[in-house]
């Protein structure tokens, strides 16, 4: 264990290689071999077939006049087409923007708006969100104008709405129009496209908030994506033998990175999950003999504690990886023995890092994997440094996490100040997360220093959060905190100083965010109070809102584990 840092960056090549690029190997050595499983509906594609979808989508893209550079947004769940989408607009050189399912209207306006975004492509709804609906609200030209003619007054940037699947909507392309029209651009042009593309060219862009307000569009390259998903596999021993279970949301890095990049580099069968649920996860894996699945705890836990856990064979699992909130030792040892993943693996990083910085061994022991979050990845440096210079501060003291490689993000979307802020002049991406480094180069994640709250792999921002309650009538200032959850890690809790002569009651302030922000945003614990601890200086105090917080709703710790529902 105490030359893995050195072993690790040794192995280190520079791939520099488009996705397509990584796509179009794959094929050319496994052609036959399963690509793309849905278990729950049959649904399955060969390498040979899954490359032909993403080449005709490619190319009626193309004849619909999307340009190099463009930004396509994907607002849907892990639906059929969204991988093919992810292949398809990185081989023609547009930038794909993946969007949280579980954004409202006041989210998917600022993200349109910010970004710039040329072309959309939608779902009909998840949960008991309209989509549709809500687009039509947002843009109503879509009801009355031409499809080739589109313009907005509310989005001016965007040209084309596209529907991910086969029905027909006002105003939309439908994935069998948009197929069809792959005749419509030559073998040639498409040829010459491809030929087009730098491999350090952005091609993913993911929304990620921070502590100063709204969501920031992460800009990502074919390098850092490609790159990133090739290690992240390798670590894991994949193979094109291997067949992964994905119950993690494509838009997040979990799905589209460590998931589908992974399993492109190394040739292994992707089994998707639409959405996660335990009893189907479960499914899967014993009807596909999946030899990995991913998860953050909860979902791990909620399987194993469901009541028909022991009626499934899970026996054929060996690895995978348990990310996004840290992992109990107790939990670990239950996944090792009842699910049979001796291998499994810890990642850790941020968007902004493509996004793993560090990663646990298959063969390092149970407690390294638990304690710590692993090690650098061949070809990313990692120190803890000072929070203000970067400087490296000496083994075992606590200090910023910080990386500097082919992995850091080119910045945030036309946000100068902000990529400055984050990305220090020397190259180095500040975490936000403080850990401190032992003498074999592993990580232990000690705390933030950002007010990020992790509800079950779900960042939070609370920045974003208290903006928005701003807006409620009666609240004088509002303060949003993490409070410690045995369930889901953090939970979100607010402290609200009402306006004089303002009652303001919990259903309240949930009936307010309702509808109008993801619902893991909504406020578990909400407490009205008079004031804020505060500095001499004026500044409030957080951390001691954070002590507030546990010590007033302990009942978020006594909180039973999720079971057999859905996590």
């Amino acid at each position: 264990m105490r030359n893995k840092v050195a072993e690790r960056q040794q192995q280190f090549v520079l791939r520099e290689w488009t996705l397509g690029r990584i796509l179009d190997e794959t094929v050319a050595r496994i052609p036959d071999n399963d690509a793309v499983v849905y278990a729950d509906r049959d649904y399955r594609q060969t390498w040979r077939e899954f490359a032909a979808t993403v080449d005709a989508l490619a190319k009626g893209l193309m004849a619909l006049g999307v340009a190099k550079g463009e930004k396509v947004a994907v607002w849907a769940t892990n639906v059929p087409y969204w991988v093919a989408l992810q292949f398809a607009t990185a081989k023609i050189g547009a930038i794909l923007i993946t969007v949280n399912t579980n954004y409202r209207e006041h989210e998917i306006r600022y993200l349109l708006t910010q970004s710039e975004c040329e072309n959309l492509f939608i779902m009909d709804g998840y949960r008991d969100h309209d989509y549709i609906q809500t687009l039509y609200n947002i843009a109503p030209e879509l009801r009355t104008q031409a499809r080739g003619c589109f313009k907005c007054a509310a989005l001016p940037h965007l040209r084309r709405v596209m529907f991910l699947g086969v029905e027909k909507h006002r105003g939309m392309y439908s994935v069998p129009e948009i197929m069809a029209m792959s005749v419509m651009t030559t073998h040639e042009e498409y040829v010459a496209r491809q030929a087009s593309l730098d491999p350090w060219d952005v091609i993913n862009m993911q929304y990620t908030s921070g502590t100063t307000g709204f969501p920031k569009g992460v800009m990502l390259t074919h390098v850092g994506v490609g790159l990133n998903g090739y290690w992240i596999g390798r670590h894991q021993r994949f193979s094109d033998k291997d067949r992964v279970c994905l119950p993690v949301p494509l838009f997040h890095c979990f799905g589209c990175v460590l998931g589908v990049s992974a399993c492109v580099n190394h040739g292994a069968t992707m089994v998707i999950l639409e959405t996660y649920n335990a009893l189907h996860m479960l499914e899967a894996i014993d009807s596909e003999r999946c030899t990995a699945v991913y998860g953050v705890p909860t979902m791990y836990l909620a399987a194993l504690e469901h009541k028909m856990f022991k009626r499934f064979d899970v026996s054929s699992l060996r690895t995978g990886i348990m990310a996004g909130s840290v992992c109990p030792e107790p939990l670990m040892r239950r996944v090792t023995e009842d699910m049979y993943m001796k291998e499994i693996t810890i990642c850790y990083g941020l968007t902004e890092a493509s996004p793993v910085m560090t990663q646990s061994d298959i063969h390092d022991p149970l407690d390294v994997r638990c304690s710590t979050v692993g090690c650098a990845m061949p070809g990313i440096e990692v120190r803890i440094g000072d929070p203000e210079t970067c400087e490296e501060l000496p083994r075992g003291q606590v200090g910023e996490i910080l990386c500097r490689g082919y992995n850091v993000m080119k910045g945030y979307y036309n946000m100068p100040e902000a990529t400055a802020a984050a990305i220090h002049p020397d190259g180095w991406l500040h975490s936000g997360d403080l850990g401190v480094m032992d003498e074999n180069g592993y990580i232990r994640v000690t705390g933030r220093i950002k007010d990020m709250i992790i509800r079950g792999g779900e960042n939070v921002y609370p920045r974003e959060v208290e903006e928005f309650l701003m807006g409620m009538e009666g609240v004088l200032d509002v303060q949003v905190v993490a409070v410690p959850s045995r369930k889901y890690g953090e939970e979100v809790g607010v402290f609200i100083i009402p306006k004089p002569g303002y009652e303001i009651l919990p259903e309240d302030v949930r009936d307010y965010c309702r509808g109008k922000i993801a619902w893991y945003k909504i406020p578990r614990y909400i407490a009205c109070v008079e004031g804020f601890p505060l500095t001499a200086s004026g500044k409030i105090q957080k951390f001691k809102l954070r002590e507030m917080a546990a010590e007033r709703w302990p009942e978020a710790m006594a909180e039973a584990t999720p079971g057999g529902k859905n996590a």
